[in-house]
């Protein structure tokens, strides 16, 4: 019996070529080659499936060139006549998960054969592309790795063998926005019933509809007099100093900057521009004050209606960026501007 044939993407910290200092390689076919996380599925499949070959590219390539690689990528996998196309998996990387989800959806659309992938829930690839196809749930790291593979290969096979994918829940696979019909047995009142005695009781129950769930912000207490604080900026609108040095990348950034602006009084189209990907940066290149207010809170400053500007500024890019990313940036931020003796921040956006 002819094994079916798979070609797997990965990028280029999982084919063992480097880390950020290589996430620019451009897309790579190696020909029957097994890299990385193919062979843990290699093993999986056993003597059913063949990888025929494996793509690698780095994920700031990608994403900073996507078209090329969506037009790239499918002519490299249309050679090998494949059954399934599987990218990653890509945990909770945010610029993978997007360049897995982009190749997928490439390919299922242009040549018509099933792809699969697999993500932590917050990637944002996995949010762009969750109810296009299949999308395994894994955990956030690649310590999840066995199990990301497990589930994938599993549900990999039942695609191959043309077998009816159940639930979400029990394939392991993200949920989508797709709602099917099903049959049951108990008519809806009797379960909703059973479920409302579990829950008072205390006893373990599954809803069928569960609600999503939103962090809470607390407000913090009112800025009692502006004229005496110390105000800092923070931006997710990507404004750095002209070239970009910490090379903050334009969508899923994995980093923030820091930046000092002692003495700066307008940040000019000579000295700064946007990192961010995901606006049209013209304007903000132009004058990166009217993401990043500086001239205006100096203006503030000379009057007194406010204490001072903090001299350094704080900045990201939003574009695709991972809740997890989000967070940990915030956290490490606010430790440095209380340690600072910063009594305010503003937040601006795009």
């Amino acid at each position: 019996m002819a094994k079916y044939k798979v070609v797997h993407y990965i990028n280029q910290f999982f084919a063992n070529i480097g880390g950020e200092e290589k996430a620019d390689i451009p897309p790579e076919l190696r020909d029957g080659e097994i890299i990385g996380p193919g062979m843990a599925f290699k093993a999986a499949f056993g003597d059913e499936v063949e990888i025929v070959a494996t793509i690698v590219c780095g994920d700031s390539y990608f994403n900073e060139n996507l078209e090329q690689c969506i037009k790239l990528i499918p002519d490299m996998v249309k050679k090998y006549d494949a059954d399934l196309f599987i990218a990653g998996p890509a945990f909770n990387a945010g610029r993978y998960g997007v360049a897995c989800g982009s190749v997928c959806d490439a390919v299922h659309n242009i040549l018509h054969i099933p792809v699969l992938t697999g993500m932590y829930e917050e990637n944002p690839g996995a949010d762009l592309y969750k109810s296009s196809f299949p999308i395994v749930s894994t955990k956030n790291s690649a310590v999840g790795m066995r199990d990301a593979v497990a589930k994938m290969s599993s549900v990999a096979l039942k695609i191959l063998k043309g077998e009816k994918l159940g639930p979400a829940a029990t394939e392991g696979l993200l949920e989508t926005d797709i709602r099917t019909n099903l049959f049951e047995e108990t008519r809806g009142s009797k379960r909703a019933v059973d479920m409302l005695l579990k829950k008072l009781s205390g006893d373990k129950f599954e809803t069928e509809y569960p609600m999503p769930s939103f962090d809470g912000v607390n407000p913090s207490p009112q800025l009692e007099d502006a004229s005496k604080a110390k105000i800092a900026l923070v931006t997710s609108g990507g404004i750095v100093p002209k070239g970009n040095p910490d090379h903050i990348e334009s969508s899923s950034a994995q980093k923030f900057g820091e930046y000092d602006i002692s003495g700066v009084t307008d940040l000019t189209e000579e000295t700064y521009e946007t990192a961010h990907g995901g606006y049209d940066p013209v304007y903000a290149n132009e004058d990166a004050d009217r993401v990043l207010p500086v001239d205006v809170l100096r203006d503030f400053e000379k009057e007194g209606r406010i204490g001072e500007l903090h001299n350094k500024y704080y900045s990201t890019v939003g574009n695709g960026t991972a809740v997890a990313n989000a967070k940990k940036f915030a956290s490490e931020i606010a430790k440095n501007l209380i340690a600072d003796g910063v009594q305010a921040v503003i937040l601006t956006s795009t």
